[in-house]
């Protein structure tokens, strides 16, 4: 059951998708959601420099914790506008342990919402992704830039390679598989042609008990990476929601996602929900 989401706040001008896809989301499950806005905190750097530098440096950390603050009186009008059970806070840390920190909050929750990373920024949006992902113990779902019309989760597409990170993250998802009007089960041929076996087809046995509308699919490669091969399907399927497993590992204060994740993430056009 979903009934306890987490949502990251955009600060400044940034758009609010991901905010609004969560507020979506808590609705169709009768969730409560939480929404947390991140202030970097530059005091223990700015002892570090001369007075003149120091001063620079809080008035810096004064507008981050303003842009936070504002983040969090933005969520809070919204969820009171659109009638939700939810709640907001500002976290500081330091750049380095901030995305530690989301990780050891997300595990509180039984799903965290995230915007894709902005393509132009300082990466920093991508460690934050990562640190969720792989340090959470939780199932995360990507929004992507241009999410638009309404919230939907009739057709699902399922990745499946039979490995322990897609079994996850089928578990984590099947509130979701179950709601859906049609899942399709997608294992990806990287040779000339489809698997005549229909590798997908026992976890699609196994998706029908649990009451869920599935079709286990083989489809080709045809030279293209599995990231983009499957990217491209879900367009062409008018998929709602995509469910994968995600791939990398995590040493201290380092996260590493694996290269197909990463394209994923990146590159997606529809919502992921990804699970570790």
């Amino acid at each position: 059951m979903i009934k306890d989401i987490l949502v990251t706040l955009p600060t400044g001008e940034a758009p609010s998708f991901a905010m609004d896809y969560a507020a979506a989301v808590a609705k169709a499950f009768d969730a409560h959601i939480t929404g947390v806005a991140f202030a970097q905190d530059l005091v223990s750097v700015g002892a570090l420099f001369d007075g003149a530098a120091a001063v620079v440096l809080d008035h810096y950390r004064r507008e981050v914790e303003a842009a936070a603050e504002a983040a969090k009186v933005r969520f809070e009008k919204a969820w009171q506008r659109e009638g939700l059970s939810a709640e907001s806070m500002v976290l500081n840390a330091g750049a380095v342990n901030l995305p530690e920190l989301l990780a050891r909050t997300a595990r509180r929750f039984d799903l965290t919402i995230l915007p894709q990373a902005d393509p132009e920024g300082d990466g920093s949006d991508e460690v934050m992704i990562e640190a969720a992902l792989l340090g959470s113990g939780r199932p995360i779902v990507i929004v992507p830039h241009f999410q638009q019309g309404a919230v939907k989760f009739d057709q699902i597409l399922v990745c499946w390679d039979g490995s322990h990170n897609a079994a996850r993250a089928i578990a984590d998802a099947m509130p979701f598989l179950t709601r859906a009007k049609q899942v399709e089960v997608v294992t990806v041929a990287t040779g000339g042609k489809a698997d005549d076996g229909m590798p997908g087809l026992y976890i699609a046995h196994h998706l029908s008990r649990h009451g869920v509308i599935v079709e286990p699919r083989n489809i080709v490669a045809h030279g293209q990476d599995v990231s983009l091969r499957i990217r491209s399907h879900a367009a062409q399927q008018s998929a709602d929601l995509i469910v994968m497993g995600g791939y990398g590992h995590s040493r201290l204060r380092e996260f590493v996602l694996g290269g197909a994740t990463r394209d994923i993430l990146e590159s997606t056009v529809v919502p992921t929900l990804m699970s570790h």
